[in-house]
């Protein structure tokens, strides 16, 4: 097999992907600091303003399974060249399109479409194409890359919606198509090879998702029974077909089931909660948007990649357990600080987010090593698979479900008697239902590890 090193030289590879990585994670997360400004623009609330973020996370989700899924049967490169130019015709509907909402939410739709190609197949390339003694050197690139991403995100955020203008972000991003005519070069052309997508199974788990969501933004029981007709079709549909777009086998693993739906929550948790950090500092601490960025989200943002070392070491050397209950002790204790003074200086808010990140770098390096833990050799590719997609999609429902409690007015009443300010009332008692779901989700996860342990120790008896 024909390997990059052959093409191009390791090296400009490596550049080449740790550069496309790096544009993927900062689009997932620009608008983030945006959404109040968009609320603004749009005149409409935060539940309809957050699934701009929404509808990009959650065709982000789905492609990163459907393209991980088709890149055994039509190879790596058609469909990361076919994905970025998805990601380039959604990018342009949402600058020709930007005073539309529906033509926003179309376009970011198009861009998590197109975008999450490189996810998925990222890992994929350097597998197959780089020489297998310098995947240490790409895997290390690639990473560093996408934490420079999640963490500089915020702050070209916040300055290109402050100076220029929130549509704008959508323009950066298309960097990344400057990478086509790299990879066309670089990338060995692939064989097809015969074989069938479960294309009626994705499109039933999307729509159950798609109305799920909706239900969790609006709260109208119409939206939730159509979720359950659609994921109900979604199980009859993967026992039938002969190539399901999930293997029914790892839904009958009840341990694996539980760290991927508790993965799922907590992440959904912390990013819901991170959503709802830029309309608190703008309407509690008249913030200009650039300020939020660079102030208070970035540092917690940049202590992703410490942090993501750390959780590693820790799980090594002192268990899951331990990390675990680290990983949810320094999120807890975020948001019960914000609960508690979300009226007081904002830099309290600044310091406490990079306890949340922190955190929830231990916890993703818990759930991730256990779930792979569940899993035989043969049905790890498609069991992380299923823990990405089923992370990336908890973390769009949450981000929904906090715009959703945002307009709740039966919300804002005041609670705590450290918080004096009528503005923080909401924000504080919704932070309140955040540190309850952390605790249902911590709890589950806790008392899960050390079931499993003992009945693995009971069957070697």
């Amino acid at each position: 097999m024909k390997k990059l090193l052959m093409a191009g030289g390791h090296t400009k590879s490596i550049v080449w992907l740790s550069f496309l990585a790096f544009f993927s994670v900062l689009n997932e997360t620009i608008f983030n600091v945006s959404l109040p400004d968009i609320a603004t623009h749009f005149r409409i609330t935060p539940s309809a303003a957050n699934w701009v973020n929404t509808s990009f996370i959650l065709t982000f989700a789905i492609g990163t399974a459907v393209y991980g899924k088709l890149s055994d049967l039509y190879g790596s490169k058609k469909l990361l060249l076919l994905g970025l130019w998805i990601y380039g015709a959604g990018s342009l509907l949402g600058l020709f399109f930007h005073s539309w909402y529906p033509g926003v939410l179309a376009a970011r739709m198009i861009q998590g479409a197109g975008v999450s190609a490189v996810p998925a197949l990222i890992l994929v390339i350097i597998t197959r194409y780089i020489d297998r003694k310098h995947h240490g050197k790409a895997f290390g690139m690639v990473g560093s890359m996408v934490a420079c991403g999640e963490g500089i995100a915020p702050v070209i955020g916040g300055v290109v919606t402050e100076y220029l203008h929130w549509f704008m972000l959508f323009l950066l991003p298309m960097m990344m198509l400057l990478t086509i005519p790299i990879f066309m070069r670089i990338i060995p052309d692939e064989t097809s090879v015969k074989g069938k997508t479960d294309v009626i199974g994705a499109s039933l788990l999307s729509g159950g998702i798609v109305a799920f969501t909706l239900f969790m933004t609006a709260y109208q029981w119409g939206y939730l029974a159509v979720c359950l007709l659609f994921f109900l079709a979604f199980g009859l549909r993967i026992r039938q077909a002969e190539q399901p777009f999930i293997e029914p086998s790892l839904l009958g693993k009840r341990t694996f089931i539980i760290g991927v739906l508790t993965g799922s929550i907590l992440l959904g948790t912390v990013a819901g909660y991170v959503s709802m950090i830029p309309y608190m500092m703008k309407e509690v601490h008249q913030l200009p948007t650039s300020l939020i960025g660079i102030g208070v989200l970035f540092p917690g943002t940049v202590s992703v990649a410490l942090f993501g070392i750390v959780g590693g070491a820790l799980v090594d050397k002192l268990g899951k357990v331990f990390t675990m209950s680290a990983g949810l002790s320094m999120i807890g204790s975020s948001f019960l600080i914000v609960s508690l003074f979300p009226d007081r200086t904002p830099w309290l808010v600044s310091g406490a987010v990079v306890l949340t990140f922190g955190g929830l770098s231990l916890v993703k390096t818990v759930v991730s090593t256990f779930v792979a833990a569940t899993l035989r050799p043969e049905e790890s590719g498609s069991g992380m698979g299923l823990l990405n997609f089923a992370c990336f999609l908890g973390e769009g429902i949450g981000v929904a479900t906090v715009g959703g409690l945002l307009t709740k007015s039966w919300l804002a009443f005041p609670l705590l008697p450290t918080v004096t300010d009528a503005a923080a009332f909401h924000y504080s008692n919704l932070i309140l239902i955040n540190i309850a779901v952390l605790v249902l989700g911590g709890i589950g996860f806790l008392f899960l590890i050390p079931y499993r342990q003992w009945w693995e120790v009971r069957k070697t008896m």
